[in-house]
């Protein structure tokens, strides 16, 4: 177990609607070792991004257990899964979700501070991932003044301050031109390899998938190990 940054077993997530219960993930067990790189794909509606939200303790699960780093997330207290979250998880979503009054900087600490670091150590943290992330430059922009793919540079950046043992990406590359799609790919795999962070991204992208040494694919509910 020790060499597991994650283990999921007998994950079940269903939602009402109108009266009927419709199944999503059904019964998913799940090894993920300490920097694995795993792309998730599937049909639209599949329960990708349901599967990433569980697993990323945004979401409870209607049965079964998510361990991270093993500790069994939803057997705490709201407020102990928040310090869970904080501190163990990053996430990059397909919008950015940066606040727009606020500059990179600012942005990329948020997790930081909340999480209770020194705004001295915070912004240094900070200022360190921009650079790396190719926006050292730009540091002082505020999203509005950023292209959409320095935008996502900057929501990774954010994701990334708190060294995360786990980085969740959904759909990352979704509003991306190729060639930025594939920058922005390119540097996540670098950074993965850096900091030894586990990378899962969901993607419907073959492509982005075919760079990933590890895929599953989510068909009716369960996870099938894709060919590579």
């Amino acid at each position: 177990m020790s060499n597991l940054a994650l283990s999921v077993r007998g994950l079940e997530k269903s939602f009402e609607m109108g009266g009927t219960v419709l199944p999503v993930l059904r019964g998913i067990d799940l090894d993920v070792e300490v920097g694995e790189r795993i792309a998730i794909v599937g049909q639209s509606g599949s329960g990708k991004s349901t599967f990433l939200h569980v697993v990323g303790t945004l979401d409870h699960p209607t049965a079964g257990q998510v361990l991270i780093d093993n500790v069994d997330a939803f057997a705490h207290s709201a407020a102990q899964l928040d310090t869970l979250r904080n501190r163990h998880i990053g996430f990059v979503f397909q919008f950015h979700h940066l606040l727009p009054d606020q500059d990179a900087v600012q942005n990329v600490m948020i997790p930081a501070l909340i999480g209770g670091e020194l705004p001295s150590d915070a912004r240094a943290r900070a200022e360190i991932l921009l650079a790396r992330v190719g926006l050292g430059d730009r540091m002082r922009h505020r999203p509005g003044e950023l292209s959409g793919g320095e935008q996502q540079r900057v929501a990774l950046a954010r994701a990334l301050v708190r060294s995360p043992k786990l980085l969740l990406a959904d759909e990352p590359t979704g509003n991306l031109d190729p060639d930025t799609a594939a920058r922005m790919l390119d540097l996540m795999l670098e950074l993965n390899e850096e900091v030894d962070t586990t990378l899962m991204v969901v993607t419907h992208s073959q492509a982005l998938a075919s760079r990933f040494p590890r895929r599953l694919d989510l068909e009716q509910g369960r996870f099938v190990e894709g060919a590579q």
